[in-house]
């Protein structure tokens, strides 16, 4: 596996991002540019990963082509669909966005339409009319799981890939998403074999955070938090991607806040690694 996440601090410019790359030690990336960024520049980043060898492993979307407001709807769909075709012009992998919300609570939260039978039918239209536009080659449309949205287990995500069914539609994971109920919670280790054993040959991208639920807040209270921070056992997760994904897939760190806590996770993450005998 390939451990690294999203770039953080401050630069101006592929130079100053490539020394915060190198103290960051990250081997997998998300991309410092989009779609709008010059092409030469976009050149200069991707040359500077690779100097110090790291891959960028995602392009990301997120925006919402769910909008209720159709005017932004479309917009946010050519948005995708620009981003997607960046990814496969640089033969970057994944194109990651979420599935989003055709309510009015947010983009990326829960809302009563979330799961209705119309916004299935729109989720799967959405993602086809995106595949069939750009028709990539190289890099693959993903979705990233919710806890509240499709797809939120790994059943519900082959479903999905089935009724896409589309060559260039792959997964993306964050199994710590779908981490969504106390029996998920508290038997995270079966969960977390159960998501790779059924999509790992869809996977195109992996996110590493943790989980915590408090034990004695009603009804039930789950929250995301830095590995090591929460309940996740990482000497006990990491040989279970070990077991289903390549060797250079991409790990990615997600949602620190700054580079000393991407460089403490990265720590524990490596430490876990180096302990549970799984090449990062």
């Amino acid at each position: 596996m390939r451990l690294g996440g999203t770039v953080s601090g401050r630069w101006n410019g592929p130079e100053e991002w490539g020394a915060l790359l190198a103290a960051s030690r990250f081997r997998a990336v998300t991309a410092p540019f989009d779609c709008r960024t010059p092409p030469d520049v976009a050149d200069a980043y991707c040359a500077v990963a690779a100097r110090y060898g790291a891959v960028i492993a995602e392009v990301g979307v997120w925006r919402n082509t769910m909008d209720p407001d159709p005017v932004r709807a479309a917009e946010n769909l050519s948005w995708a669909k620009a981003q997607l075709a960046l990814a496969d012009e640089r033969g970057i992998p994944c194109c990651v966005n979420i599935a989003g919300t055709a309510g009015t609570a947010g983009w990326d939260a829960a809302d009563r339409s979330n799961f209705t039978p119309e916004t299935y039918d729109r989720i799967v239209a959405t993602i086809r009319d995106i595949l069939d536009s750009v028709r990539p080659v190289r890099a693959f449309y993903c979705i990233e799981p919710m806890p509240w949205m499709v797809p939120d287990s790994p059943d519900a995500y082959l479903r999905l890939i089935r009724d896409v069914d589309r060559p260039q539609f792959a997964a993306h994971m964050d199994f710590v998403n779908m981490i969504n109920c106390p029996r998920r919670s508290l038997a995270p280790e079966a969960f977390i074999e159960e998501c790779f054993s059924k999509l790992g040959p869809w996977i195109k991208s992996t996110h590493l955070k943790d989980t915590r639920m408090s034990p004695t807040r009603l009804t039930t209270v789950i929250e995301e938090c830095s590995p090591g921070e929460g309940s996740l056992d990482y000497d006990r997760v990491l040989p279970i991607l070990d077991r289903y994904l390549p060797p250079d897939a991409p790990v990615l760190l997600e949602h620190m806040q700054s580079f000393d806590e991407y460089a403490a996770a990265y720590d524990y993450v490596a430490a876990s690694a180096n302990r549970a005998g799984v090449a990062v």
